[in-house]
Order: C-alpha cells, then sequence, then structure tokens
C-alpha cells in the first residue's frame, strides 16, 4: 500500500508586531480551494491574534484554527504541539496545509526540528519558513545590536537567518530607495534567505506563500544529503532524505542548520508578558497618548487588546511608540471588559499600570 504523500507545512516566523497576522487573515481570505489548518502562537495569557484569525475566517468550515497562548510553541516544556499535529494527521482528508505562526519572541527552528523528528515525519514536510518583518521599524535602527536593544536585535537576526522567505510588510509609502536599503539590511544580516517579497497592503500572494516545496527532497542513487542536527546529543532525524534541500526553485542544496543556542529550549527570563483590565470605558485619544507615554518611559515592545469605548469594542495595536485602533474584527471579546496585552524586555508591570491609569483617568490593573 502506498503511503500518504506528507501534508506541507508553512512556519510563519517574526518579531513582535511584524503583521504575522494580519498577513495570514490574507492568506485565508484567498485560500481558493485550499483547506488550511493554523496554530496560532502567543506569548500572553489572552489569545488577540487567534480570535482576529477566527474572525477572518468566519463560517468556513475549510479553515481550522487552534491557538497555544501561554508560552512558545514547540519549545521544550511545550506538550500539545505534537499531539495536535498527530491529530491533524488523522484528519489528513480534510486538511492540505498546515500553517504554523511563531510568537514574535520564538524561533522556528523549534517546529521545525519536531517536525523532522520521529513523530511527526512520516505525516508531515516543511514547505517553507517565511519570516515578516516590520520594513519601518528595521529601517529605522530599532533592531541595531546595542546595549538596550541587543535581546530584540539578537532574536531578530536568528528569525532571519532561519527563514527561506523574508516578507518586507508595512511597505505602503515607502519609495524605491527604502525598499531597496531595507533589502540590503536583510541581505547583509542574513545572507542565506532565498527569496524576499513585498507585501503591499499585507497581502501576500498566496503563490509566494504556499506549495513552495523548499523542503521536499529527492532520493538519488548515489547516496543522501544529511542536516545538521540539533546538537550533538540529538536523535538521528527519522526522514532524512527529504533534507537534502532540491527544491523547484533549482537552488542548490540549502540546509539552516538546527543548532541554536538557548531559546531551542528555553526562553530568556528577561521577556515578559502580562495583561491589564479596565471595567471603566475609554476614550480613544487619551488611551492612545498614555500608550505611547508607557512605550517611552518602559521598554514595552508590543501591546495589543480589546477596548471598550463607550457602546462599542475597538483593536488596540501597539508596537513601540506607533498604536493604532481600529474596528474590531473579533467584536463581543471586550464587550464589558478592556484588555490590554503588553510584552517587553525587563518591564515593570506596576510602573506600566500606573502610567496608563494616571494617562487614561481610569483604574488599570
Amino acid at each position: 500500500m502506498t503511503a500518504a504523500a506528507p501534508i506541507p507545512v508553512t512556519i510563519v516566523t517574526g518579531f513582535l508586531g511584524a503583521g504575522k497576522t494580519t498577513l495570514l487573515r490574507g492568506l485565508i481570505e484567498r485560500r481558493q480551494t485550499r483547506r488550511l489548518a493554523l496554530m496560532i502562537n502567543e506569548f500572553g495569557e489572552i489569545s488577540v491574534d487567534g480570535a482576529l484569525v477566527r474572525a477572518a475566517s468566519e463560517g468556513d468550515a475549510h479553515v481550522q484554527i487552534e491557538d497555544f497562548a501561554h508560552g512558545l510553541i514547540a519549545y521544550g516544556d511545550d506538550t500539545r504541539f505534537v499531539p495536535a499535529m498527530q491529530a491533524l494527521a488523522r484528519r489528513r482528508a480534510n486538511v492540505d496545509h498546515v500553517l504554523i505562526e511563531t510568537s514574535g519572541l520564538a524561533l522556528p527552528t523549534a517546529a521545525m526540528a519536531l517536525l523532522q523528528g520521529a513523530d511527526l515525519a512520516a505525516d508531515f514536510v516543511l514547505d517553507a519558513t517565511l519570516a515578516v518583518v516590520d520594513t519601518p521599524l528595521l529601517l529605522s535602527g530599532a533592531f541595531e545590536h546595542g546595549a538596550e536593544a541587543d535581546a530584540a536585535a539578537t532574536m531578530f537576526d536568528q528569525q532571519l537567518e532561519f527563514a527561506d522567505v523574508v516578507v518586507l510588510n508595512k511597505i505602503d509609502g515607502l519609495d524605491e530607495a527604502a525598499l531597496l536599503e531595507a533589502e540590503t539590511r536583510v541581505r547583509r544580516r542574513a545572507p542565506n534567505v532565498r527569496f524576499l517579497e513585498l507585501a503591499y497592503n499585507a497581502q501576500l500572494d498566496i503563490r509566494l506563500a504556499l506549495g513552495l516545496r523548499l523542503h521536499q527532497g529527492t532520493r538519488t542513487d548515489h547516496g543522501h544529503t544529511f542536516a545538521p542536527l540539533p546538537d550533538a546529543n540529538a536523535t538521528p532525524l527519522a526522514s532524512q532524505y527529504r533534507l537534502n534541500g532540491h527544491a523547484h526553485s533549482g537552488l542548490a542544496a540549502h540546509s539552516h542548520g538546527l543548532a541554536t543556542h538557548k531559546h531551542f529550549h528555553e526562553q530568556d527570563p528577561g521577556w515578559l508578558s502580562f495583561v491589564l483590565r479596565s471595567d471603566a470605558e475609554q476614550e480613544v485619544e487619551p488611551l492612545t497618548a498614555a500608550l505611547v507615554d508607557v512605550a517611552k518611559a518602559q521598554p514595552v515592545l508590543r501591546c495589543k487588546g480589546h477596548v471598550r469605548v463607550q457602546d462599542r469594542s475597538v483593536l488596540v495595536q501597539g508596537v513601540r511608540t506607533r498604536v493604532a485602533v481600529s474596528p474590531d474584527a473579533a467584536a463581543g471579546n471586550a464587550a464589558r471588559r478592556s484588555q490590554l496585552v503588553f510584552i517587553g524586555y525587563h518591564i515593570s508591570r506596576a510602573q506600566v499600570a500606573a502610567l496608563l491609569s494616571a494617562g487614561t483617568g481610569t483604574t488599570w490593573r
């Protein structure tokens, strides 16, 4: 009996606030006949991104979504990832492609290693790893190495290093010179990236995202090409012949290597996330100004959540001092209470709560 073809998996990585979720929502809308399964990983107590993706796929029986909050997907202490993937394999007749959105504080190598391990290699094959980049933030120098930015810059560099495709996002309004400079900076930091793609209006042609087959190796009569193992004590990969790097692109063998530093198995304890809540109605302008002040005073790199404004809910998305407020696609999530997730490096919950409460004239705790 012929074995079933492995299900292709696309890993979508990118630093905090790069726009991964918005990009995924666009891919769902243009999925055509593909039956998709999505795993959404957020580093925080509540799932904001998962709710937004569900809103984009509401009523679509051919899109399955599973949230992974409270940690980093596929990392050492995650016990859900492998069983969830095995459950998808058992439903393979209803799944054409799996997309995994990693947390902005994760490396894609954790999921890559498990996909190539004995539990999953027979049923899944990595299609490609996409790294989404906040292009204006890259051009601003926010990811340059320095005393305060080193943790973010290191994480950003490693996410690029293990990507096949880099997607330059948030590029509307940038001229050709700026885009060329962004590409130069990416190539300088990650020379092994295969392709750079442009996402105008946070939209990516689905043909440039799914079905790339960049890791589907071919058997040869003269032997196999083996990928490096995660470390010297690792178990041999269950299906090494797939990792020889031959692809439809015609490029030569390419390997990411899976030997990463401590982030492979444990998160840097300096990265913190917490949720602040308020039962009071908010006003958009004071709230926005207060969030900007918080980002100036504390190393908050990302905030997001649902906020109650008069009789409606709004979605708040902040990347450092850039804060956007828009209609809530997941209406109802914050009908009675406002909730905001804050993520940063060595941030103080008490100080953020005090600044937000003072700026809005309401209690946040």
